[in-house]
């Protein structure tokens, strides 16, 4: 059966999100669980990490997924940033073991001017030290697919794939595949055909076995435009088709689908309940009759 979810705000504590997320029905979520444009954070108390996983349980959602902060970036030539990322990213895999979350979405990073075999080496190299420092650790950390927007790394296969391969424990990561920064990194999504040839890429140089969970989005910008700008579903240069193919591939039914579409503050409308009702109405047959069961 499908999972949707949405992206849902933490403000006031980190289990509102799983409430907000409740009251919208949806089947998983992702939040931020500290402010995503600030490098620090004050530690959890044993009351919030008590009150999150409570909520949690009695919730239902599944596969509840954490996104780290936009600041870091494992790939940087720079060596202060590279250690104050590092720094930063252990803290946010250490936040989302203790709030029991399934899963923690990270940008593989920008190169910055560098080389990208030595910036996909320093990922590696990062990651490593992350999966010393955390040893026996659930959550799974998931690499992003990017729109190549800038120097950021992560929107050929081929470079997730490279990552994957190269670090010391490759069962401790996954991807997270998000719509509109593959339709922008060059992939087609539709009619069937170009979707059928995207995944099979997809396969061929990562493995389907390593695709965790979808970002669904649609996209401002068009196909191959390298330009990461979220659309609503439907609304953007995707169309509603290649959201169809996915929501109805077998081989997905049950990886968490997130919405991480615009949250305008003067909408009248509640969007992420507007999208959700969208990806719904895109089920057919089985599918739809056992999300309405």
């Amino acid at each position: 059966m499908a999972l949707f979810g949405a992206h849902m705000s933490a403000a006031g504590g980190c289990h509102n999100a799983l409430r907000e997320a409740q009251s919208r029905h949806c089947d998983t979520v992702q939040l931020f669980t500290k402010n995503a444009n600030q490098w620090s954070a004050r530690d959890f108390t044993s009351d919030e990490v008590r009150l999150f996983r409570d909520t949690l349980r009695d919730s239902g959602l599944r596969f509840a997924t954490a996104h780290d902060s936009y600041l870091i970036n494992l790939a940087s030539p720079d060596p202060a940033l590279y250690r104050r990322s590092l720094e930063a990213f252990t803290v946010e895999v250490q936040r989302a073991e203790q709030l029991g979350l399934s899963y923690l979405v990270m940008h593989p990073g920008a190169l910055m001017g560098a080389a990208e075999e030595d910036g996909i080496a320093r990922v590696v190299r990062a990651l490593d030290d992350v999966h010393a420092r955390c040893p026996g650790y659930g959550v799974q950390v998931l690499l992003e697919t990017t729109a190549g927007q800038g120097t950021t790394l992560g929107w050929r296969f081929e470079q997730l794939a490279a990552i994957l391969s190269r670090v010391a424990a490759p069962d401790r990561l996954g991807v997270c595949f998000d719509t509109c920064h593959v339709f922008a990194a060059g992939y087609a999504l539709a009619p069937r055909k170009e979707y059928l040839a995207t995944m099979a890429e997809f396969d061929r140089t990562v493995g389907l076995d390593k695709l965790r969970m979808f970002h669904i989005n649609d996209s401002i910008k068009p196909l191959g435009s390298r330009v990461d700008r979220h659309a609503h579903i439907g609304r953007g240069q995707l169309g509603l088709e290649p959201f169809r193919l996915l929501v109805n591939d077998p081989r997905f039914e049950d990886r968490p689908m997130i919405l991480e579409t615009p949250k305008e503050e003067d909408d009248h409308d509640d969007m992420d309940a507007v999208n959700l009702e969208v990806l719904r109405g895109l089920l057919t047959g089985r599918r739809a009759a056992k999300k309405r069961g």
